[in-house]
């Protein structure tokens, strides 16, 4: 039995970078497994578009707003190794330690 917790096996750097470029779109959740979050992502980036288009700017920019707000926690959570992929691994660093296991 192993008695550190064991890493995710999605890499690191490309979920940071699809966060801080396509964040607000949910592809770095696609990448890392989390369907559901993705796909909520996504239906806020399409509905901001969908309120722009239909001539609603002050609701488009607060849905963009919420959207742009989880994806900065998200990123930030991926930046400092506390995020988890979907699978409930954490996505580590490079040379991030490896926390030890709590007994169950």
């Amino acid at each position: 039995m192993r008695d550190h917790e064991q890493p995710s096996d999605r890499s690191y750097v490309i979920a940071v970078c699809l966060s801080g470029i396509f964040g607000v779109v949910g592809i770095q959740h696609f990448y890392l497994g989390r369907y559901l979050e993705a796909t909520i992502d996504l239906g806020l980036f399409i509905a901001t578009i969908y309120l722009y288009a239909v001539g609603e700017p002050l609701w488009a920019v607060l849905v963009f707003a919420i959207d742009g707000l989880h994806t900065l926690i998200v990123t930030i959570m991926l930046l400092v190794g506390a995020f988890r992929d979907g699978k409930g691994l954490l996505v580590y660093y490079p040379g991030q330690k490896l926390k030890r296991r709590e007994a169950t």
